[in-house]
């Protein structure tokens, strides 16, 4: 369903033994916004939501919500560190357009 490349789960890891809470995994989603209509959401939470789906990684378990489910089928997640800027990269096989930033899609 979703991918994380080795480099996005190594940043997620840096990322979760920093937090000042116990964190149960990431949660991907979907929401209305940004320049091409929809929009991802990364969140480390400390509690899995009712009815999330649950993708196991080895060292994190991300959580998805069944209505964002069908937009995330297949998405992989990279994590790019670069001397243009770090941040996460969304490459989503059920994008019809997405934006220049990468943060927003169409589909």
């Amino acid at each position: 369903m979703i991918t994380l490349t080795d480099n996005a789960q190594k940043a997620l890891g840096r990322f979760i033994k920093g937090a000042e809470t116990p964190i149960a995994g990431l949660r991907i989603g979907v929401s209305g916004g940004g320049c091409s209509g929809l929009q991802y959401s990364m969140n480390l939470v400390e509690t899995k939501s009712d009815g999330d789906l649950e993708v196991p990684f080895p060292e994190l378990t991300v959580f998805v919500d069944p209505e964002s489910a069908p937009k995330l089928a297949g998405l992989t997640v990279d994590f790019i560190d670069s001397i243009d800027g770090s941040g996460f990269k969304f490459e989503n096989p059920n994008a019809t357009n997405s934006c220049g930033c990468g943060k927003s899609f169409a589909a």
